[in-house]
């Protein structure tokens, strides 16, 4: 899946966002925006972008499975 992140969309959609981790801010704009709610294909994007892939590291998630847990964990 080749899909590139538009930061700018997402600077805005985080503007009215009421969640302070950027992380959960970035799933639920893939899923308004891209319509992508399989962690799997998140993950796939997410690790071919230099600024989720720094979102991810703070997180301590290294797989898709990590980001699947985190997802359902936290939103």
């Amino acid at each position: 899946m080749v899909i590139k992140i538009d930061w700018n969309e997402y600077k805005e959609f985080k503007r009215y966002s009421t969640k302070e981790d950027k992380l959960a801010i970035l799933v639920d704009f893939m899923r308004s925006y891209y319509n992508i709610n399989s962690p799997f294909d998140m993950y796939e994007i997410f690790s071919n972008d230099d600024i989720a892939q720094l979102l991810l590291e703070r997180k301590n998630i290294q797989e898709a499975q990590d980001l699947e847990g985190y997802i359902f964990r936290r939103i």
